[in-house]
């Protein structure tokens, strides 16, 4: 079959893949100097961007405060590119390692080289940040892109396009949008990395269609979040420190607190002191602006019907305000939920929302293993001043991260890698370990003039014997 036959067959999204890939080709080491530019221009571009995006994002939702857009999708890519600015040379500079004895005097290092053309899939939660992210450290790797955004953030993703297409062309960057199809097309494109970040049910059908190609990919889940307030803890304190992470975005999020593991005797002590500082954060709860819509009608639903899936199985809901809900607005403040139980969708599935439940435990080894019998969360949040306590549950459980006395701040460390275990994830991204994500680290061995390889040449004799047993069998 000949190419011109061959590309007639193409579906769109398989065309702006091989375009990338030509292109990539064509230029497949890219400069420190051609990363940082683009770099810039992409910092640039969100800044000046920046008020759009905020609009985009209030129009997506029915209302989203601006400043959870500016400090959970603006802020976070700025900080983002100026550090990967900071660190982009060391990060590309080969690596030099140790040939050891058998390989002597030959000299080995390691070389990170872009892997080709890197596929992002976006959810709607923060689709400026988890499209932007990824991207920047895939440009400083030295990768191409292309971008499948969420069909729920329409009006976002057409400013991203206008920003993109301003800096890149569309061999370097591409944005790709449609509904669920698309996302199943997408996801089984040849890519030479597929990042996808979602829900663990979709990623599943992620993986499943990459493992086709043997395209490698990381999966950033999610998954039932827990906070354990430890018997140490003031439970003002407690609350002062878990609850914005609840908040932010209504509860749309993948690390927010998915559930509060309380010593029983301070159980109702936490609603109270939760329902007061809400109260305090979002006065006036009806008209505040402060507080950001559930984004669509689906997702409203899902939460009202997990809600009183709860109220009909036994569970008590403490609305964190008093507010009639109501579905034309999609405005839901926190509802704590108490007397819960397995049998629960609530404690089932991840929330993503903000409804809240609350378990009481009546030692913290019984808390831990509580945790233990779940599926890996995506992190792990420990209230406690207690550094024995801290470490002791840091020790017995397995998390994706952890914050102590802190919820969700963890994903905003550039320095540190932001990754999930199991069910919640596969692999990392953010600061150095994204940049090594994304590259292929090729390991280089170069030899002289000097030819030490002929010491274990054929024909084999004594000599070969004591040599290894000289140097190498002790």
């Amino acid at each position: 079959m000949n190419m011109a036959a061959n590309n007639v067959q193409q579906s769109p999204l398989q065309q702006l893949l091989q375009q990338q890939r030509q292109a990539y080709q064509s230029m497949p080491a890219p400069s420190y100097q051609s990363r940082v530019d683009k770099l810039n221009k992409l910092k640039a571009g969100l800044l000046s961007y920046s008020e759009q995006f905020v609009s985009a994002l209030a129009t997506d939702y029915g209302h989203r405060s601006a400043n959870d857009t500016m400090i959970s999708d603006i802020m976070p890519c700025v900080n983002n590119i100026n550090y990967s600015l900071k660190h982009l040379k060391s990060w590309m500079k080969p690596n030099k390692r140790h040939a050891g004895l058998l390989l002597s005097p030959s000299s080995v290092t390691v070389h990170y080289q872009p892997l080709g053309v890197v596929g992002i899939i976006v959810p709607w939660n923060f689709p400026v940040m988890l499209a932007v992210g990824p991207l920047i450290t895939a440009i400083a790797a030295g990768n191409r892109a292309m971008l499948k955004m969420s069909e729920f953030t329409p009006a976002t993703n057409q400013v991203l396009i206008r920003l993109l297409a301003e800096i890149f062309s569309q061999d370097e960057v591409v944005v790709v949008e449609g509904e669920a199809d698309v996302a199943a097309q997408f996801s089984a494109l040849p890519f030479d990395h597929l990042l996808f970040t979602g829900s663990t049910t979709v990623g599943r059908h992620v993986m499943r269609a990459a493992a086709d190609n043997l395209t490698p990919v990381t999966l950033e889940l999610g998954g039932k979040s827990p906070v354990i307030v430890a018997p140490d803890i003031d439970i003002d304190t407690a609350v002062e420190r878990l609850i914005y992470g609840k908040c932010l975005n209504a509860g749309q999020i993948c690390v927010a607190p998915d559930y509060i593991l309380c010593p029983e005797d301070k159980i109702d002590a936490l609603i109270s002191a939760y329902k007061t500082r809400f109260n305090n954060m979002y006065p006036d709860f009806a008209s505040n602006e402060d507080y950001g819509n559930v984004i669509n009608q689906r997702q409203y639903s899902r939460l009202l019907a997990v809600l009183d899936d709860a109220k009909q199985k036994g569970a008590t809901i403490h609305p964190a305000t008093e507010f009639n809900i109501d579905s034309e607005i999609r405005k839901l403040p926190t509802q704590l939920v108490t007397n819960v139980s397995a049998d629960m969708a609530i404690m089932q599935q991840e929330i993503f929302g903000p409804l809240l439940p609350i378990i009481g435990y009546k030692d913290l080894d019984e808390a831990i293993e509580y945790i233990n019998n779940n599926e890996r969360p995506l992190a792990l949040y420990i209230m406690s001043f207690n550094s024995q306590t801290q470490q002791n549950i840091i020790q017995q459980t397995h998390s994706g991260g952890v914050c102590i006395n802190e919820t969700i701040f963890h994903v905003a460390a550039d320095d540190a890698p932001f990754g999930g275990i199991g069910p919640s994830g596969m692999g990392h991204y953010h600061g150095k370990e994204g940049f090594l994500t994304f590259s292929h680290a090729k390991t280089v061995l170069k030899s002289g003039k000097f030819n030490s390889g002929l010491f274990v040449h054929p024909p084999y004799g004594t000599k070969i014997q004591a040599l290894l047993m000289k140097f190498f069998l002790r």
